[in-house]
């Protein structure tokens, strides 16, 4: 699996299951052997992914009683706001843009030679690497700007953009439309870093993130056409089922 190692797309998978209500909190997991077999996996693959979940909170996994979903994420998950994606894009822009300028001080060269493989990993043409590549891009960047403050802000930004339903919807609506953008806009901003200058590293983020915010109302206003073309069809559909009963 290309960008992502197996157990981390079972993670993600069962971290699903947990979001949608199959495992509530508090409720134990089946056994590895059941889960293994439900996803197709190793049993192996299969504890690799517990510990994963349990390394952030996700899960408890207690010797010699099983694994159980963790009862404190409940609140973790009700504390997220009821933002829109552009409320969310907008503070992402505000903030990356400034730890970007950050970063472009205190960068490493093992940071920069990390970005340099992300953008190439946004290349291939794999949508899930390259969603992937996207996440640690910016991740490295906040990490970089060597504010714990800003990893923390940058991570609970990233959290809303991934949680929050509608938020996840309208970036995945934008994400299918502008691959080639996403990868030119990464390469200008991976370039400003390379060469350690704040200025240009603070404004290719910014043209980053304006242009998302652009795509973001395009794809809105497609994702509403669509609705009222759908509703229409079925007004259609119903119309002529009545007239032949007529």
């Amino acid at each position: 699996m290309t960008g992502k190692r197996l157990f981390q797309s079972v993670a993600e998978q069962i971290s699903g299951l947990i979001n949608e209500g199959a495992f509530p909190p508090g409720t134990r997991l089946p056994g590895e052997r059941e889960l293994a077999e439900r996803l197709g996996v190793s049993r192996v693959t299969i504890r690799e992914a517990e510990i994963a979940l349990q390394a952030v909170g996700r899960l408890d996994i207690k010797t010699g009683s099983g694994v159980y979903v963790s009862e404190k994420q409940l609140e973790e998950r009700s504390a997220l706001p009821a933002a829109s994606a552009f409320e969310v894009t907008e503070a992402r822009l505000l903030v990356e843009s400034e730890a970007a300028a950050l970063a472009a001080h205190n960068i490493s060269d093992e940071a920069i030679e990390r970005l340099s493989q992300l953008v190439e990993q946004m290349r291939t043409g794999d949508e899930a690497a390259a969603n992937e590549a996207d996440e640690q891009f910016h991740r490295t960047i906040a990490e970089s700007s060597n504010n714990s403050a800003m990893v923390h802000t940058v991570k609970s930004l990233w959290r809303m953009r991934e949680e929050i339903p509608a938020v996840k919807t309208t970036y995945e609506a934008v994400c299918v439309h502008d691959a080639d953008s996403r990868t030119a806009e990464h390469e200008a901003i991976f370039f400003a870093l390379r060469d350690r200058d704040p200025s240009r590293a603070r404004n290719a983020m910014r043209e980053h993130f304006h242009r998302l915010i652009e795509a973001m109302l395009d794809a809105t206003e497609r994702m509403a056409l669509e609705e009222v073309q759908e509703r229409a069809s079925k007004s259609r559909e119903r119309f002529a089922a009545s007239a032949k009963i007529g």
